[in-house]
């Protein structure tokens, strides 16, 4: 599985922001509401996880670790 990367308050963010793009997807109509349909389920996957692939790519951590 993928290695945890995310802090607390970077998964907080993001599974607001989650949240909030799709209830808006229910709100909008046309062709732009699907994006934020698909952002908002990739930003509450990513925060269920810990994990967000592209800052694996970029050697991003916001997780804090034990010393």
């Amino acid at each position: 599985m993928f290695k945890k990367n995310m802090g607390q308050t970077d998964r907080l963010i993001r599974a607001i922001v989650g949240v909030i793009a799709i209830i808006a997807f229910f709100m909008v109509s046309g062709g732009w509401s699907w994006l934020l349909l698909v952002v908002g389920v990739v930003m509450l996957g990513t925060s269920a996880m810990g994990s967000c692939p592209p800052y694996a790519l970029l050697g991003i951590n916001t997780c804090k670790t034990k010393s």
